[in-house]
């Protein structure tokens, strides 16, 4: 069986083509072809040389003055230089193709050798990479060795283990808290209807309060899973086929219509934009009554929308408990409060669904302090995509610094909202 789905089965007997085995023939064949190259170069100009070109020979017998016997001597010699010196680059020839050969024995010997060398560190990691799973996703291949291109696959591979580690993490997290959130109101129901059950002769007024109690706590178990889904939908990114254009003013309108709220300061303008009109009200909705949830009596809210430097935006903010700057990314995390729950406190999904629905659209959520408190959040939509004849103007993106304007805002207070 493979190891992987992408690796094929090899039949027995075949032989595995690794990197190792490439990585030596081709090593053996750069110094074959190297030494082929060489040997020939050294031929010809053995060949060429002037001590075995042009050799002129001089032949003389004192006792023989006939021209014909000098002539006939100077061939003989002649041709048993020429036979000499062909022997010599014959022998020049097949003694150098014989250490050729030993040679390219011996540098494929060390092209294997040194390619395990080389290729150790990926068997290691192959090896270690094998062993993870989602029960040791903690472990790291810890590549050592110096800084070159396998330690930097090695750290990148970690990295991805790392990434991968949180998710887990935040996964099963959040399938801890889902199942107590979930748990909870179920319990509440069972006891409530077991203590009913418990009285004999128990009265209609007191078996109405309890069906009243049960009711409330499936209300609760609907609203949590209406927000998980919320959140799921959210976490996929948008349909293309329920986005268009949405107006933040129209759609905070709508939210605070059936919402009295007196501590309310509201200034709305236009802001267009492009997605889905059900998601942005459920930001708009989370935002709003995160702040009635958490603003005091005496305390003050205030609701804006509008556009700087071409992004539409929504901002909220309120006046209540001071919240520091670092526990700020802790309220984006399902499930995740400042301090204990109280009645009617929600279950903590309200700025985790408000994140995701901001990243679903490529919104910027901006979130700081207030200088009464509570918590000052904007969030910077992209601009609506202007129509076939319309002008771009506008769709430039930068940082974008803004005062809070309209009804029930503070002196000196500035909201930052850096664009993407």
């Amino acid at each position: 069986m493979p190891a992987t789905a992408s690796e094929p089965a090899r039949p027995r007997g075949r032989i595995r083509w690794s990197a190792r085995l490439r990585l030596t023939l081709m090593y053996g064949a750069l110094f074959l072809v190297s030494g082929i190259a060489l040997l020939g170069s050294t031929y010809l100009l053995v060949a060429s040389s002037p001590a075995n070109k042009n050799t002129r020979i001089t032949a003389w017998r004192a006792e023989d003055p006939l021209h014909d016997g000098r002539d006939r001597t100077q061939t003989q010699i002649a041709h048993v230089v020429s036979e000499r010196r062909s022997a010599e680059l014959r022998t020049l020839l097949t003694e150098s193709g014989v250490a050729l050969a030993g040679m390219t024995g011996v540098s494929v010997a060390l092209g294997w050798f040194m390619a395990g060398r080389v290729l150790r560190p990926v068997r290691t990691m192959a090896d270690k990479a094998r062993r993870i799973s989602e029960r040791n996703l903690h472990e790291r291949l810890a590549v050592t060795g110096p800084a070159d291109e396998l330690k930097e696959l090695g750290d990148t591979f970690d990295g991805l283990l790392s990434r991968l580690d949180a998710a887990f993490e935040a996964q099963k997290r959040f399938v801890a808290n889902a199942s107590h959130e979930l748990r909870t109101p179920l319990t509440l129901q069972r006891a409530t209807i077991e203590v009913a059950l418990a009285e004999p002769d128990a009265e209609a007024a007191a078996l109405r309060e309890v069906c009243t109690r049960v009711l409330a706590a499936g209300e609760s178990q609907e609203r949590l899973i209406e927000a998980l889904l919320t959140l799921a939908s959210s976490q996929r990114g948008l349909d293309p086929k329920r986005s268009g254009p949405v107006d933040l003013a129209a759609v905070t309108r709508l939210v605070l219509r059936d919402r009295e709220e007196p501590r309310a300061g509201v200034a709305l303008a236009p802001a267009p934009t492009h997605g889905d009109a059900a998601l942005v009200e459920r930001l708009a909705t989370n935002l709003v009554e995160n702040t009635q949830r958490y603003t005091p009596e005496d305390g003050w809210i205030h609701v804006s929308t509008g556009t700087s430097a071409g992004r539409p935006y929504l901002h909220v903010a309120n006046s209540g408990e001071a919240i520091p700057q670092d526990r700020i990314p802790v309220l984006y995390q399902p499930f995740q409060r400042l301090g204990r729950r109280g009645a009617g406190e929600g279950h903590g999904l309200g700025l985790s669904i408000v994140a995701a629905v901001a990243a679903a659209h490529g919104a910027v959520i901006t979130t700081v302090p207030g200088p009464e408190g509570g918590l000052a959040v904007t969030v910077a939509f992209p601009p609506s995509p202007p129509s076939p004849s319309g002008a771009t103007a506008g769709s430039e993106r930068r940082q974008v610094v803004g005062e809070r304007p309209g009804a029930g805002e503070r002196p000196g207070e500035r909201v930052v909202s850096a664009g993407k």
